[in-house]
């Protein structure tokens, strides 16, 4: 029994090699509905495990728009292309096939 609680302890205390700290937030009464329903579908098994679960997602999002920009400046600062809109499309599909995005 108490192996059983203690392995519940670690995995609440240090998910994924992580030490959980402990906040206090305030949410809306539509928000926090939400967060209940996500539980009570078993969809997470927590609030705290949708909010990490959503601040995760946000924190990937960012990383994505920083890459995104960080290649708009590039290609801004890389001046014209000599290739045709056809060769561009086709480019573009090829690297993405290779990305295993097509």
């Amino acid at each position: 029994m108490w192996c059983e609680i203690g392995a519940i302890l670690a995995y609440n205390l240090f998910l994924k090699g992580q030490a959980m700290v402990r906040q206090s937030i305030s949410v809306s009464e539509p928000n926090d509905e939400w967060l209940k329903a996500q539980v009570a579908s078993a969809e997470y098994s927590s609030k705290s495990e949708a909010i990490n679960d959503l601040i995760r997602q946000a924190r990937r999002r960012q990383l994505e728009i920083e890459h995104i920009r960080s290649e708009l400046i590039k290609s801004e600062q890389s001046g014209f292309i000599d290739e045709q809109p056809d060769e561009l499309l086709a480019n573009f599909k090829e690297e993405a096939r290779q990305d295993g995005l097509l």
